[in-house]
């Protein structure tokens, strides 16, 4: 599977592109909401792990954006964040999100979610 993973700082988005990329997948990493909606938007990626709190655009609005968009409608957002309250909850499954993982982030059942993904789209 191609993982587009989104995350401002620099030692989290190694660790998940790390811990993915072990796994046998293809890893693209970006800093920025705008670097992941630009490569959303032109590329194929199978699932996005996306943050919340970024320096540009938010996930929040990352994840609006996407569902907006025919090409990436569809595509699985796992949010991954240390906002861990309801109503951040709500807000991004309202918006579309797949997923939500509070941070710190159980890697196991990232990694489950991810293969039953895979799984399903075969």
């Amino acid at each position: 599977m191609r993982i587009l993973i989104c995350d401002d700082h620099e030692s989290i988005r190694g660790m998940i592109e790390a811990l993915v990329s072990a796994s046998g997948h293809q890893v693209v990493g970006v800093a920025s909401g705008a670097k992941a909606i630009e490569h959303a938007l032109t590329e194929r990626f199978d699932v996005l792990l996306l943050d919340l709190m970024l320096p540009d655009i938010d996930g929040f609005e990352v994840c609006r954006r996407l569902r907006e968009e025919e090409q990436t409608r569809s595509l699985p957002i796992f949010v991954i964040s240390a906002m861990d309250e309801p109503a951040t909850r709500d807000r991004v499954k309202k918006l579309g999100a797949t997923a939500f993982y509070a941070k710190p982030f159980n890697s196991m059942q990232l990694l489950e979610d991810i293969g039953k993904l895979e799984a399903a789209s075969r």
